[in-house]
């Protein structure tokens, strides 16, 4: 077995994890409900809407039905957050008020942690220095940008706006703080066209720090104050913490927004003059996918705080595109999808600068469309209903459309459809690939047998059973004469005092036979859990009885003294009689 506790103590971790109640970690981000003595919420790992998430505070473990998901405290963190082991650990350790040892173990990923370390407090050392930079006397030209787009000082507090004076004076200005030439460099906040010199990545802009959902400053996005022949908008580089197709631009407030009001879903616009315009009106659940186009890896990370996104770009060519695009991300993700749609041309700061604009975005989020009837809006634009072809072309291209979605959501477009064009609901259904003939399936009331499947299973239930100490478990039952090969296993569950130790101890994630125990869902014992693990001990002994009586039988037929095939048959006679009278005796200390 594979200890897992990668340089920490057990003991420590045993303490982290009493100091962090896993219901209490959990419940920032799933909303849960007591029912007995677990806690059920619909998972945040994958899309549902019945809760088959459940939480045992006791045990400090967590695990979803559903999708199988589980894990502990830490593990549940590293999940959320899609963080690694070691940063799960120091965000709990923060939350405990506990300091985090020295750690032991492998040197390549201690020297990628402090490395990562180390670039965070570069990029927090630049994002503080250029917002200090913006209130500066020299920021003018930044400060009257600002003025016209009518950001507030709570707007530049809040995203932390700063400013480039020049290309040279933030590269002084952290080379006197500390920092190497080497790790500017590293961090993306310095660029080079010599060896030994070193100039301003975002020099003479205006700029944006992006923060990851733990409110780290992980890059910058700035924007040039005056024509330029190179791109209006700057991202950093590539580095160890920023890569664009991950980064969500305002997370961070939208994860502190969830934690404290609640989140019903949440605005996607194009970009960060939006989602500051946006929040500035009230609508503190924007944020922007940091790219030309939102990724699977954003929609991952947005899927961890809400289920329901409202996609809200410009009102043009670019956008519709754009738009289409992020439907399929989001839908395939297991989003619940709207589409908002502005008017043509204009994007949302443009909206929210007008005469009521605050009431119009509103309106126009609250009228946010379905997929596919944003789908037949944009199509109908297209084609001209009256004429014949023009409606064939119409009904394929909508058709085509609906047949990625469920069948009860075509059931309900079809009439949609029949209403639009006239053509039958039967022939529509017809090219969908739905039976139209009303089909009749015998009902038969399901029937739970109570019996083992196979001894593989009846071995999980005992062992589960030991684990998680149900009391109809005798104290005396030799665990190791009815389950071979696993003499080391059951040391560790009867030592085992708490469930979540084990993820200290043992690799789980990699070991199908510990996660059948730990998340082992004791309902198959349909209510008769003592009575199905007597049946799963004999189902074990008469197997182990068996094998003993065979051997027996084995050894009498190669026998050729007299009196040790008499002796040899008296065993199996008594191996029989207590396979007959189900005699446990053999297992008993």
């Amino acid at each position: 077995m594979s200890n897992s506790n990668r340089g920490f103590s057990p003991d420590w971790l045993d303490e982290l994890k009493r100091k962090n109640d896993i219901v209490s970690v959990v419940s920032k981000y799933v909303t849960l409900q007591q029912r007995g003595s677990k806690f059920w919420g619909c998972c945040p790992f994958h899309h549902e809407k019945t809760p088959s998430f459940c939480v045992d505070q006791y045990e400090g473990l967590y695990h979803c039905f559903g999708c199988k998901e589980g894990g502990d405290v830490i593990t549940f963190v590293e999940k959320i957050e899609s963080c690694d082991f070691y940063d799960a650990i120091t965000r709990l350790a923060e939350n405990a008020k506990m300091q985090v040892p020295q750690i032991s173990g492998d040197d390549g990923i201690i020297q990628r942690k402090k490395q990562k370390d180390e670039i965070l407090k570069v990029l927090d050392a630049a994002a503080e220095h250029y917002h200090e930079n913006i209130y500066k006397p020299e920021a003018k030209k930044a400060q009257d940008y600002i003025k016209s787009r009518g950001f507030t000082r709570h707007e530049l507090e809040d995203f932390k706006i700063g400013y480039s004076l020049d290309w040279n004076e933030l590269v002084a200005y952290l080379l006197k703080r500390g920092f190497s030439k080497k790790l500017l460099l590293e961090s993306g906040v310095a660029q080079s066209k010599q060896q030994d010199r070193l100039y301003d990545a975002m020099g003479e802009r205006l700029v944006f720090p992006i923060f990851n959902s733990f409110g780290e400053c992980i890059g910058f996005t700035a924007r040039a104050l005056e024509k330029t022949d190179f791109a209006k908008y700057k991202n950093t580089a590539e580095t160890m913490v920023f890569q664009k197709g991950k980064v969500v631009f305002g997370i961070h407030l939208l994860k502190r927004l969830k934690q404290q009001h609640g989140l019903s879903n949440i605005i996607i616009v194009e970009g960060q003059i939006d989602v500051i315009s946006m929040h500035r009106a009230g609508f503190k659940n924007t944020v922007a996918c940091l790219g030309t186009a939102a990724t699977a890896d954003h929609a991952r990370e947005l899927k961890k705080l809400c289920d329901d996104v409202v996609l809200c770009f410009d009102g043009d060519e670019a956008g519709i595109k754009a738009t289409l695009r992020s439907i399929d991300i989001f839908k395939n993700a297991g989003f619940n999808v709207k589409i908002a749609c502005l008017p043509s041309g204009q994007d949302p700061d443009e909206v929210l600068k007008q005469e009521n604009g605050k009431a119009q975005m509103q309106e126009i989020i609250q009228n946010a469309k379905p997929i596919m009837d944003y789908y037949i809006d944009l199509e109908l634009e297209k084609f001209d209903l009256n004429k014949p072809e023009e409606k064939a072309g119409f009904v394929q291209n909508i058709l085509d459309k609906l047949k990625n979605f469920s069948q009860p959501e075509q059931e309900a477009y079809v009439f949609k459809i029949r209403d639009l064009t006239a053509v039958p609901v039967d022939s529509l259904r017809r090219n969908l690939g739905i039976n139209i003939m009303p089909t009749f399936e015998k009902q038969q009331n399901s029937v739970l047998v109570n019996r083992i499947n196979g001894n593989k299973r009846a071995e999980t239930f005992v062992l589960a059973s030991l684990l998680h100490k149900k009391s109809f478990v005798p104290d005396n039952l030799n665990f190791k004469k009815l389950i071979d090969g696993r003499d080391e296993e059951i040391n560790l569950i009867a030592s085992t005092q708490r469930i979540s130790t084990l993820f200290d101890k043992v690799d789980v994630e990699s070991q199908p036979f510990w996660q059948d125990l730990i998340y082992f869902n004791f309902a198959e014992a349909n209510g008769n859990e003592k009575q199905y693990f007597n049946e799963c001990v004999w189902a074990l002994a008469e197997e182990k009885l068996k094998q003993q009586k065979d051997a027996i039988m084995a050894e009498y037929k190669n026998s050729q003294d007299l009196n040790q095939r008499r002796a040899l048959l008296m065993r199996a006679q008594d191996v029989d009689k207590k396979i007959r009278e189900k005699n446990l005796e053999d297992f008993y200390a």
